[in-house]
């Protein structure tokens, strides 16, 4: 009778952390979806917000950006919107702690993949954090 009650017990336990990772990974996407990140260029002319998968939600431009060549103005515009990106891996890295944990198979999985998906742009991109 033992064996059983204690398999039992161990089933329980289990399904109840099975249970709560689920409720974590859920509250993680729920978070995750909702971030956003905006780059300001270092003169503040040119600021790009995007949405948790790195779509462009915003894209805002001080009349000043427009005196130079368009090719310019668009290579400072893509600089900016990668470096956004790149700052929505690390707000993901830091729902992924909040929740799941970094050192999770979950929470290792998301952030890497965010990692590859978005990179940290070159250090010669310059950029201010318009959180």
């Amino acid at each position: 009778m033992r064996d059983i009650d204690a398999a039992e017990d161990w089933l329980e336990s289990w399904a109840a952390g099975i249970d709560a990772r689920a409720e974590q990974a859920t509250r993680l996407a729920r978070q995750v979806a909702e971030l956003t990140a905006t780059e300001r260029d270092t003169e503040c002319l040119i600021a790009v917000t995007v949405g948790s998968s790195g779509q462009v939600l915003a894209l805002e431009l001080d009349d000043r950006a427009c005196n130079g060549r368009g090719s310019e103005l668009s290579d400072r515009i893509l600089a900016v919107m990668r470096a956004a990106q790149s700052r929505m891996a690390e707000f993901v890295a830091e729902q992924v702690r909040g929740t799941v944990g970094a050192e999770t198979e979950t929470g290792r999985a998301v952030v890497d993949a965010y990692e590859r998906r978005f990179p940290a742009p070159p250090p010669e991109q310059e950029t201010h954090d318009g959180r």
